[in-house]
């Protein structure tokens, strides 16, 4: 499998329920914005409410850094709304609940399991121009900490800006960065 970091995010349209209402989400839509694309199982699961409980709880600093958050399963978008309507945690999410009951997302990403029809808890990272800077695949009985991607964004905005330097290990907005050089090799 090749890395799909710094490729452009292949074509797909679908439909999200988000703020009370159906929305089509597509890759063009997500461009000319930073969007974070949260990959989970499925619906009415049980790790799933917790991270978009932690999105939502996050949601405005996302916001603040100018990017979208979406939370991808696959299934429907009726779904969603149903799902948004009865869930405490689900309810909280104002950011939009996308449906990929054809998988055409999931593929795309390459965080599909066939014999499951369902996707891997994968996590990206978008710039503008709608190509993938981080990404993050794993097992979905393992549940994500939102402000690591949050930590990411932020990581992926200051070198866009700034394209001679480099996050060090557990960059924080702010924080000293590095201007590679070879007087820095072996010094560090």
């Amino acid at each position: 499998m090749s890395s799909l970091i710094n490729t452009q995010v292949a074509p797909f349209k679908t439909n999200a329920f988000h703020n009370g209402q159906f929305i089509e989400v597509s890759n063009e839509t997500m461009k000319g914005k930073w969007s974070v694309v949260i990959f989970m199982p499925a619906a009415f699961t049980f790790n799933c409410p917790t991270e978009i409980e932690d999105a939502a709880d996050n949601y405005a600093e996302f916001q603040k850094a100018g990017a979208e958050v979406y939370i991808v399963t696959t299934d429907t978008h009726f779904s969603h709304k149903v799902w948004h309507e009865t869930s405490p945690a689900v309810g909280k999410a104002k950011f939009p609940l996308v449906g990929d009951p054809t998988h055409q997302m999931t593929n795309a990403f390459n965080v599909h399991i066939a014999e499951e029809g369902l996707a891997l808890r994968g996590t990206f990272v978008i710039n503008p121009e709608g190509v993938i800077k981080t990404m993050e695949v794993h097992s979905n009985e393992i549940a994500r900490d939102v402000s690591e991607t949050l930590r990411k964004l932020k990581a992926a905005q200051f070198t866009a800006a700034n394209p001679n330097q480099v996050c060090p290990a557990k960059w924080k907005e702010g924080a000293q960065t590095l201007t590679p050089s070879l007087d820095l090799v072996g010094k560090i």
